[in-house]
């Protein structure tokens, strides 16, 4: 089966993107004539549904507010084979979309993440691109090496990926969510370099850089807790028990000296400390074997979806 005879849907959600949905939505017609391209509003402000049904895409809503329950309706709503994820502002390369969805069918992916080369220095600003790079890293250190660009709003998925993914962030997190979920199934993707443009006037970027940042740091914390919580417990569990030896060494050298234990109160901090450490632990060892019995419900309902067939 070639990319002409998949059906093809781009996804598009947006907030208060009135100056730029027109162009998205016509340029993704040109470059997948044969694409359905749904564009689902957010409780905009603005024209943007108006302006987005003028301009010939299928306007749907969703009214929960946050990137995250748009992207769950879209998923859970469109029935496709093949799915291009694309912000609103008309800052990702269209005529891009063809050679990922050949990569991805050519490779049997099931994502391929459109890895932004800003063509201007206003489209990609500094503070994004220096987060970018910090959550970036911590996930390649977290969970494996696999993106350069962990925060890109353009991407293709097979429709393995949609339909067995758990969408579980509100907001601007979605992306690191969709990064983990992939390497956490250590399922096959794939980055190809896109250009990324400037918003064009009268669009206006809703990504606060250090409120966003945060949230999405945060969402690596728990992601990492829940994935990783062996290892996150342990962690807790060494600081305790580091504290709790520290704490613990003057008594027991007066113990030895003297045979007294002068100062109980501390003795009594320390064997506490002990025991939470020894709980941390403890309590990590049972959540991975929760985790490993999630990870295998999650594999067997990716498995539950049929592969994309390519000719």
């Amino acid at each position: 089966m070639t990319s002409t005879q998949l059906r093809i849907a781009v996804l598009v959600p947006c907030y208060n993107e009135e100056a730029a949905v027109a162009t998205v939505v016509a340029d993704f017609r040109k470059a997948l004539p044969s694409a359905a391209i749904y564009v689902y509003d957010n409780n905009s402000r603005d024209r943007t549904a108006t302006v987005a049904r003028e301009a010939g895409a299928i306007v749907r809503s969703e009214r929960r507010q946050g990137k995250g329950h748009v992207v769950r309706r879209m998923f859970a709503d469109v029935e496709a084979d093949v799915y291009v994820l694309v912000d609103g502002d008309a800052t990702y390369d269209a005529p891009s979309a063809p050679g990922m969805i050949d990569r991805l069918l050519d490779d049997h992916l099931d994502m391929v993440v459109g890895l932004r080369v800003d063509q201007v220095r206003a489209a990609y600003r500094l503070g994004h691109r220096t987060g970018n790079r910090m959550l970036t890293g911590f996930l390649a250190s977290t969970f494996g090496h696999a993106f350069k660009d962990i925060l890109s709003g353009y991407r293709v998925f097979s429709r393995r990926f949609v339909k067995s993914f758990p969408v579980l962030s509100d907001g601007f997190e979605i992306e690191t969510e969709l990064a983990v979920y992939a390497l956490e199934l250590s399922l096959p993707v794939a980055e190809i370099e896109t250009p990324y443009y400037a918003r064009p006037e009268g669009s206006f970027s809703k990504l606060n850089t250090w409120r966003d940042g945060f949230r999405i740091l945060g969402t690596m914390v728990k992601l990492y807790r829940s994935e990783r919580p062996l290892r996150f417990f342990a962690v807790i569990g060494g600081v305790l028990a580091l504290a709790a030896v520290i704490l613990a060494i003057p008594i027991v050298i007066t113990f030895i000296e003297t045979g007294l234990v002068p100062r109980l109160p501390t003795a009594v901090l320390s064997m506490g400390l002990m025991i939470m450490a020894l709980l941390a632990v403890s309590s990590g060892l049972v959540l991975d074997t929760v985790t490993r019995g999630r990870r295998e419900m999650k594999m067997l309902a990716y498995l539950s979806q049929p592969p994309l067939k390519s000719s």
